[in-house]
Formats: C-alpha cells, sequence, structure tokens
C-alpha cells in the first residue's frame, strides 16, 4: 500500500473539490505555483495534498496554522487512503511526530517548517509544499510565504500552492508568481445552503476591563441550551458549534450549559486540550448517541471541520494578539470578532444542508465590527520573527516578497530585545548565540531563560517555569510559583499538557538534569526572559500595590505578591479595573525577585552613576543606582567636571538660552552679530537660538566649566562669550559694518536698535529728531551698503512724527504737511522748505549723550 498511488477517486467521494482538481492539475501543467480558493469543508484540504503526491516522487508538506488541524487533516486523509497513520499520511506537531521513511504526505504546523528550513533550506526530498487556510494572516504562515519565495528562486522544480477559505487571492498571487507573472488561481464555488440569522443580544455588557463577563457567558450559555433543544426536535442528528474567544470562556460556558442540562453531551475543543479528546470531538457521533453541543475557540472556524453541525451559537468575540506600543509589550486581547470571521464561523453550520446561526450581539453591533481581521504580522510581538529572518540571512525581512512588510516600530523593538539577548550583530545578522536560541522552538526570550536559567536554578524548573509562561497558562493570584505547584500534582488537561511540554524543554536544556525542590528560582528564570519587566514596588494600598518595571510602565499587583518588595512580570495587560491601582496596566503573571537574583539577569540595565541637573540657575547632582527606569539609590554629591558640564548642556537644550540673564551689551552684541549673518552668511557666525545651542563649545565653554563648578548663571558675562564667535581677520572690520552708533548731521551719535535673531525681515533702527536729519538727501546704510536704516523721526519734543527708510522720498512727500503742522506747535525750531539742503546746526557739547 505504501508504494501505490492514491485513489482519488475514493478520497474525493462526496467531497465537492474533487470536481476542481482536473483544473488544478491543468493548471500546474504549466505552473508551479498556484492560489486555490474554496469554502470551507469542501475537501480542497484533504484532495489537494494526494494530487501533488500523484504527481511527484517526493514528499507533500502541507502546512495548518494548529496542532489539532494538522493532526486531524492527517488522520483524515490516511483513513481515506485506507493506510496506518504514520506511514504514507502522517504529522509533525511541537512535541508530537507520526512519520516514517516513506510517508508522501506531511502536514506540520507552520511553525515546525520554519524552523526545518533553517537546518535544510533546500528542502531536499520535499516536492511540493502546501499552505492551508492563509486567510487567518497568522504571522508564521506570512512568513513562510516570503521564505518558500526565495527558495523557490533556487529551486524552480518546487511547487507552492496557498489555499484558503476567504482569500484576497489577486494579492497572494502575485507574491507567489515568477518573473512578476502572477500565480494562476484556482476559484472553486459551490452554492451555499441556505442561513439563517438569528439574534439574541446579551442584556448585560461583553466585556469589562477583566476581559468577558460573567453575565455574558451566563446569557451565552443560555441560549444554547434553548437553541439546541430546538434543534433536536427538528433534526435528532445535528449537532451545535458554540464560539468563544478563548479556552478560559470554553470551559465557563460550556459548564455552565451543563449546570442547565444534562441531556445534551457537552465537548469541550480547544488547543489545550490533549490531542486523544481533540480527536474524538473531531470524528463525530453515532446517531444513537445524544446531540452534542461543541464549546470551542477560532479553531474551528476554518482550519478543521466537525462534522454533523447545523446550528452555531457565535459570541462574535475573538481573541487575538495586539501590540502595546507605550509599553513596548504585545499580549492577547479580547474584542469584537471582524465580520469575515463571523462569516466563517456561520458557514459551519451549512456545509451539509440548511443550518442556522444564532450570533449574540444585535445587528449594528455586528455592522461596526472590523471587515477582516488584522493580520498578525501587524499587531504581534516581532522578536520570534525578527531572529528567525535574521538567521535565514534576510535581517527585517530585507529581500524577501512578503504579503505585508514588518511593522518599522515592532521590529525596531525586536531588534532591541535581540541586540540584548546576545542573538544578533550590530549589522543584523544572527550571532552563534542566536543560532542556538533560534533551534528552541519559543520565544527567544524564553529560550534565553531555559538556557541561562537551567545551570542556576537545574534544568527541570528552568523547563518547568519556560513551559508555564510559554503555554499562556492562567495563574493563581497571578503567581507563577503557585501555579508550578498546582500543576505539579494536578490532573488536568492543562496539567499533563504542560508536564509535556517541560519534559521537552528539559531535553532542550543542556544544564545538569534534575528537579529543585523550592520554587526560589522561579522569579530567576523569568527575570532572564524579560529582565525589562523586573519591577520594584512603589506603592502600597488596601486594594494592592502598585510596581513599577524597569522599562519605565507601572502596573497594579493584587494579591500575596503585592507585599513582596521586587517581582520578575512575565505577562503585564492594559486594564483600568480597581486591579491596576490606577497605573492602567495589571500583573497577570509574575514571581518573587531578590534583589541578588534581579542584579543577576538584568546585569545590563544596571547603572551606577552621577546623575547632574541644572536648577534654578545652579547645579544640583546626586549618585543615583538604578536598573533599568527603576531608582534602587539617591544621595547628593558634587559632579564631577564632566557630569557637570553634561547637566548644564542638557538644560540649555531643554530650556533655551532663556535661562541666562542677558545683559543690554550681550543683547546689543548679539543683535548685531545676528544682522551680519543675516546679510553676509559665512564667516559671521550663527546667534539664533539653535545656532548658540549647536555651537555651546565654540563660544561658551569656559561658561559651561564655570557653571559645572557652581557659579550661578546670573553671574556670567556673556558679552565675553559671545565675542569668541567674532571670525578674524573679517572682525576687524565689525563697527564699520554694523556700528554701535550713527553719526547725524548735528554730529549726535544715536544708538542703533538693530532687530532681534528671530526677527528675520526687520530693519536697524534709529529714533532721532527730524530736525538732526537736515542736510541728509539719502538715507545712511548699514553692512557695505545693504542694509538701510529705518528711521523714527521724533518732533523736538520727542513724539513720533513719521518712519522711513527713503529720506529722499519723505522730504519731497510726506515733509511737506509736517512742516505745515508743526510750524505753528514748534515756532522756535527750524523748518525749511528744503531740508536736504539746509545744514543743521551742529551740536558742541554731549555729542554721544543720546
Amino acid at each position: 500500500m505504501t508504494s501505490a498511488a492514491f485513489d482519488l477517486a475514493t478520497i474525493g467521494a462526496g467531497l465537492s473539490f474533487a470536481a476542481a482538481l482536473d483544473e488544478l492539475a491543468q493548471t500546474l501543467d504549466t505552473s508551479t505555483s498556484a492560489v486555490v480558493s474554496a469554502p470551507p469543508g469542501t475537501g480542497k484540504t484533504t484532495l489537494v495534498p494526494p494530487l501533488l503526491a500523484s504527481r511527484s516522487t517526493g514528499r507533500v508538506i502541507v502546512t495548518q496554522p494548529r496542532r489539532v488541524a494538522a493532526r486531524a487533516a492527517a488522520r483524515r486523509l490516511a483513513q481515506l487512503d485506507g493506510s496506518p497513520l504514520g506511514t504514507r499520511v502522517g504529522f509533525t506537531v511541537r512535541g508530537e511526530r507520526a512519520v516514517a521513511k516513506e510517508t508522501r504526505v506531511e502536514f506540520v504546523t507552520a511553525g515546525v517548517l520554519l524552523r526545518r528550513l533553517l537546518n535544510d533550506p533546500g528542502l531536499q526530498g520535499v516536492d511540493a509544499v502546501i499552505i492551508d487556510e492563509v486567510h487567518e494572516r497568522a504571522l508564521e504562515t506570512d512568513l513562510l510565504i516570503g521564505l518558500l519565495s526565495e527558495v523557490r528562486e533556487l529551486r524552480d522544480d518546487l511547487v507552492l500552492i496557498a489555499m484558503s477559505a476567504t482569500l484576497d487571492a489577486a494579492r497572494i498571487a502575485s507574491v507567489l508568481g515568477v518573473d512578476e507573472q502572477p500565480a494562476p488561481i484556482v476559484d472553486h464555488d459551490v452554492p451555499a445552503f441556505p442561513l439563517t440569522e438569528r439574534w439574541a443580544p446579551s442584556p448585560a455588557p461583553r466585556l469589562d476591563e477583566r476581559g468577558v463577563t460573567w453575565a455574558f457567558l451566563d446569557h451565552v450559555a443560555r441560549t444554547t441550551a434553548s437553541a439546541a433543544r430546538e434543534l433536536r426536535r427538528d433534526d435528532p442528528a445535528a449537532d451545535v458549534l458554540v464560539f468563544a474567544p478563548g479556552a478560559r470562556e470554553v470551559s465557563e460556558i460550556a459548564r455552565r450549559v451543563r449546570d442547565t442540562t444534562d441531556a445534551f453531551d457537552v465537548r469541550e475543543l480547544h488547543g489545550r486540550m490533549p490531542a486523544s479528546e481533540q480527536d474524538a470531538v473531531i470524528r463525530g457521533r453515532r446517531q444513537d448517541e445524544q446531540t452534542r453541543i461543541i464549546v470551542t475557540t477560532s479553531l474551528a472556524e476554518s482550519s478543521l471541520t466537525v462534522p454533523g453541525v447545523r446550528l452555531v451559537v457565535d459570541t462574535c468575540l475573538a481573541r487575538t494578539p495586539q501590540r502595546d506600543a507605550a509599553r513596548g509589550m504585545t499580549g492577547l486581547v479580547t474584542a469584537a470578532a471582524s465580520r469575515s470571521s463571523s462569516v466563517q464561523r456561520a458557514g459551519r453550520g451549512t456545509r451539509q444542508g440548511p443550518g442556522t446561526v444564532v450570533r449574540c450581539i444585535d445587528e449594528r453591533t455586528y455592522a461596526a465590527a472590523p471587515a477582516r481581521p488584522t493580520p498578525e504580522i501587524a499587531s504581534s510581538d516581532l522578536a520570534d520573527a525578527a531572529l528567525l529572518l535574521a538567521c535565514w540571512g534576510a535581517p527585517g525581512g530585507a529581500g524577501l516578497r512578503l504579503i505585508d512588510p514588518l511593522p518599522a516600530d515592532s521590529l525596531a523593538d525586536a531588534i532591541t530585545v535581540l541586540h540584548g539577548l546576545g542573538a544578533i550583530d550590530d549589522e543584523g545578522r544572527a550571532t552563534d548565540e542566536g543560532r542556538a536560541l533560534a533551534r528552541i522552538p519559543t520565544d527567544p526570550r524564553l529560550a534565553r531563560a531555559l538556557r541561562d536559567g537551567g545551570p542556576a536554578v537545574g534544568a527541570r524548573l528552568a523547563a518547568e517555569v519556560v513551559a508555564l509562561v510559554g503555554g499562556d497558562l492562567r495563574s493563581a493570584d497571578s503567581d507563577v510559583a503557585q501555579a508550578l505547584i498546582a500543576l505539579r500534582g494536578g490532573r488536568t488537561a492543562d496539567a499533563r499538557r504542560w508536564r509535556t511540554d517541560a519534559d521537552r524543554l528539559e531535553r532542550l536544556s543542556t544544564a545538569t538534569p534534575g528537579l529543585r525542590s523550592d520554587l526560589d528560582g522561579v522569579g530567576l528564570v523569568i527575570a532572564l526572559a524579560f529582565p525589562e519587566r523586573v519591577a520594584r514596588r512603589v506603592d502600597r494600598s488596601a486594594d494592592g500595590a502598585t510596581f513599577l518595571l524597569a522599562s519605565g510602565t507601572r502596573a497594579g499587583v493584587t494579591g500575596p505578591l503585592a507585599a513582596v518588595e521586587w517581582l520578575a512580570i512575565a505577562d503585564v495587560a492594559r486594564a483600568s479595573g480597581r486591579g491596576s491601582a490606577g497605573s492602567g496596566a495589571i500583573v497577570r503573571s509574575a514571581a518573587m525577585l531578590t534583589e541578588e537574583q534581579m542584579e543577576h539577569a538584568a546585569s545590563h540595565l544596571l547603572t551606577d552613576r552621577v546623575e547632574a541637573e541644572f536648577v534654578a540657575g545652579r547645579l544640583q547632582a546626586r549618585r543615583e543606582r538604578r536598573v533599568g527606569a527603576i531608582l534602587r539609590s539617591s544621595a547628593p554629591v558634587r559632579a564631577p567636571a564632566e557630569e557637570g558640564r553634561d547637566a548644564v548642556r542638557r538644560t540649555l537644550q531643554r530650556e533655551g538660552l532663556g535661562m541666562f540673564t542677558w545683559s543690554a551689551p550681550a543683547t546689543e552684541l548679539r543683535r548685531r552679530l545676528a544682522l551680519l549673518h543675516r546679510e553676509l552668511g559665512s564667516p559671521w557666525p550663527d546667534v539664533s537660538d539653535a545656532g548658540l545651542l549647536a555651537a555651546l563649545d565654540a563660544w561658551l565653554a569656559p561658561e559651561l566649566d564655570a557653571l559645572a563648578a557652581g557659579t550661578p548663571a546670573a553671574r556670567l558675562d556673556l558679552t565675553s562669550a559671545l565675542r569668541r564667535l567674532l571670525p578674524w581677520p573679517e572682525a576687524a572690520r565689525f563697527d564699520e559694518l554694523v556700528p554701535e552708533r550713527l553719526e547725524v548731521p548735528t554730529g549726535s551719535r544715536i544708538r542703533i536698535a538693530y532687530p532681534a535673531p528671530d526677527e528675520p525681515d526687520a530693519r536697524p533702527v534709529v529714533a532721532v529728531k527730524l530736525q538732526e536729519c537736515f542736510g541728509w538727501a539719502e538715507t545712511p546704510r548699514l553692512v557695505d551698503g545693504r542694509v538701510p536704516v529705518l528711521f523714527h523721526l521724533l518732533s523736538p519734543a520727542g513724539h513720533p512724527l513719521a518712519v522711513t527708510d527713503d529720506l529722499n522720498s519723505f522730504w519731497s512727500g510726506p515733509y511737506a504737511q509736517v512742516r505745515a503742522e508743526m510750524r505753528g506747535r514748534y515756532p522756535k525750531h527750524p523748518w525749511p522748505e528744503d531740508p536736504w539742503a539746509t545744514a543743521p546746526t551742529r551740536h558742541t557739547k554731549n555729542r554721544s549723550a543720546r
């Protein structure tokens, strides 16, 4: 049986996609890539892999976004083929493998194939790769498309197919294409069975600051039980599928339904369950068995098919990764499911006949939901992805044909994390340490905790902590140590899965095996993974405590952990309830940490330095010991010279030159220099605020030293400082180009008011009595004749008469009116008809008094 061809007619019996196999085969006769779009339940996942296997001699790999889907698809195809699972058809998922040398079709998760590519970039022995459920836009699936597109540039014989139920086919086809030609699209559509939509909004809110409300879960359970009774009366062979956002809500809804009635076989289906229990749900039921109510997460949305379902109850909620840019963290957030996801869920009820969907919201809320889910690449933590790309030789995805580029801000955060782990070098290339971390199938931060924590606390304890944190398991009172105690003696599905993961991780550890009897090292392992999340208590109240993280974030803690001084935090989420203690965030998972452990795990964040600040015109300095943003101790000291100068520079950059007291001579000198720079440019210096701040050492170095030594800012002579900027030999003409005073025809020397540096169009001004300008036919000019003086002409009593920068025009025009008005008021003063030709009375005393 192992060498025989797959019997596509037998395998495809009753599957509508069998009608599209000829079209796909013809497409692959001329192309090594294709995009397949077909509704859920049509059989594409079952039929396309054996079709490709029948066209080649090598292995066909099929990726699924979830482990349960990979196992289920492999088991289904092996059953239809009549071969034992693990022979012609097999699967490989994290922690479980059923594959033989003769395996022709292997189902894997996307993560398994990504790490396989790092070890075998050419995929030797593989003739085709099928990427299923592309529409879910899982991060690992997106990365696979990019890497495999590059593999195909070296292996033009490798067949690559992307499949989905609802797909932006043209967009995917452009990425999978060759030589700028998009991949062909095989679109299989079938008439849908009628779907009845019903609305059952909850009287209570679906969500609050803690997540899904208990009242809403009660409503979903009651709605499910009522709808199931109607279904059993109308169609005893049909089952019910209930969609909840996460495993916790699945369990709570299932328990509530069981408490309501024992007339149904209530099953749970989610990724945390043992494989045997998942498989029992997927296989369906016999006609003589009770009607089933299967409560599931989004994994049954499109990744796998649950047979017999004719009624869908939808919470219209989904749990997706969401990045908190302000805190630099990513966590799972419960929010409204997209409308496309809701359509997918409803379609599970019409796979075999007319079906019904009951949505536990109203139509307006449904219409307000997002049209499509956000791709994970846009909202997830990218540390693992960035390390994988660095190991591949494409840092940041450079040169890869990705559906969407990696967001710059998230990528920058990921690169910072990887630098801190020593996983990449300054050029973004993977180091030996990074390649070692990439071989451990978990987040690189947890991989580092496993490698470095094992020698410190024992391989077993390190593996247990990493398995718990990486498995997204809940901690009672947020305490990881207490959760470990419960898991070690637990018999639940979570406990069994956790032990399996811990066993696998312990085998990957290079430390000496062994189980520590105490839990003192739990916090150290977490701190090794997330050193930026070590935290110190900064406030305590009756409701809990507030902790400050090394990253600068504050978060609330309740329960026994609120009493400790130091924490190692594994998970923190945005929240606004009482547990957040007004911080805007709450700790979901943490462990007690000693100060010694903190110093070991976060050694690269420790600083011990003098922090100087220039406050109110004086230098103040303190010696501060910190771990990141956390202040451990502070004491006043005398600042070393360099720290003092740096403090003054920082204050100047922050507060500007206004922190100085500018004397009249310094202000005037600065204004004269500003005019020269405006009119002549270099070498005359830029004395604007920005220009002076950019050249502090060129003009203010001695004063900076004086300030750093304790001299008050008010005592500084900025005139002397500015004179250091005078360019030589050009400075010899300084007083000629921009004189301090202007000598008028009477012999008086009038001070020139130069414009401020921030007045680019203003003129130098001379305010002078009109009679002192008699004899001037033309306006005097400064800066080698470039800039006319703007005269404010005054009456004999010093009152304004006129403003002009063109004396010739003034004498021949407005002067006549001024003369007519002023002669009677000031008869003792001259008012000639031709002032430009009239010699003024010259002053012989106090010529520079004005």
